[in-house]
């Protein structure tokens, strides 16, 4: 899976301790999500191609680089995505910003589509996909099917906990998406939930459970 990136880093390991820990309050796993998320952005941006602008120091004047922050979308997927959003968004303020509506069926666990709205100029821009867990892939690859339908060709997908299974299943069906994740855990459950995972991340965000 050469296309995914794993952040391995002490201060990474460090706040993934924390928020794994189901002591941990709704306040403090909110702003760790965040947190994380902000990190991940930081690492998906790497690659990013800047554009020689000149400004004036209080010294003198100079060339040097900027990025065009209009060419870029982020795209959480409602409703656990949404605990991401202030992370990245503090990395790029001016980036656009759509949703994807998807939950989990309980019985056959495959994502459901209820609300889709972005940019109108999505297909001109790059589409950063957050959700907070990667689990089966389902949500991840039919989020990434809905924005390739839009003329969408430059994506890239942020998830704080990842399972091999979905990481497998994503990037089979879509080799040209580039995963980060903070954490690629051990396997699935027979529930379809990361083990050891961090539990539901929505209900958590939110304080639902």
């Amino acid at each position: 899976m050469k296309n995914v990136h794993e952040l391995k880093h002490p201060l990474i390991e460090h706040k993934l301790a924390i928020l794994r820990d189901k002591k941990t309050g709704t306040k403090e796993f909110r702003e760790l999500i965040e947190e994380i998320a902000s990190f991940l952005c930081y690492e998906a941006l790497s690659d990013a191609k800047l554009e020689e602008v000149e400004i004036e120091t209080p010294i003198c004047k100079m060339k040097t680089g900027k990025l065009n922050e209009n060419k870029y979308a982020f795209i959480p997927i409602l409703r656990a995505g949404m605990g991401m959003l202030d992370g990245v968004i503090s990395v790029m303020p001016n980036a656009k910003i759509g949703h994807i509506g998807m939950y989990r069926d309980e019985e056959t666990f495959e994502p459901v589509n209820y609300f889709f709205k972005v940019p109108k100029d999505i297909e001109k821009r790059e589409v950063i996909v957050i959700d907070p867990m990667l689990a089966t892939g389902g949500s991840a690859i039919d989020a990434i099917d809905l924005l390739k339908s839009k003329g969408v060709t430059k994506i890239k997908f942020l998830s704080i906990i990842s399972a091999p299974e979905g990481l497998k299943a994503v990037t089979k069906k879509h080799p040209d998406v580039t995963i980060y994740t903070a954490h690629i855990d051990d396997h699935l459950n027979e529930n379809k939930y990361i083990v050891p995972g961090l539990g539901d991340a929505g209900d958590r965000i939110y304080g639902t459970k």
